[in-house]
């Protein structure tokens, strides 16, 4: 495995794990409550602005990959998507990058 792809996975990996590093404290202190999660996104004008960007880098990385699958056929790179959306752009990105970069 090349040195790009070892440092696109170490990024994906980190990707995941840092968010919930701080978001499961806060999961554990609210719960499972979808409706604090979504009024922390808008709590105030930063928030909201982050969370508007990371919606529509998350969209934009989905369609390029779509795009990009449909013309490579890397059916594999398909699960970047749920990966961007579950966990987030820091992961589904470099994840994506990643599974791209394999050898044909």
């Amino acid at each position: 495995m090349s040195g790009l792809r070892m440092a696109y996975l170490a990024l994906a990996v980190l990707g995941a794990v840092w968010p919930m590093w701080h978001l499961l404290p806060w999961v554990w202190e609210h719960g499972l409550s979808l409706d604090g999660l979504i009024a922390a996104w808008h709590a105030n004008a930063a928030a909201t602005g982050l969370f508007w960007d990371l919606v529509i880098s998350a969209v934009a990385v989905s369609l390029w990959i779509l795009a990009e699958v449909s013309v490579r056929r890397n059916w594999g790179a398909l699960w970047a998507i749920p990966a961007t959306f579950f966990i987030g752009v820091s992961c589904g990105l470099p994840l994506y990058l990643f599974l791209r970069t394999r050898p044909v």
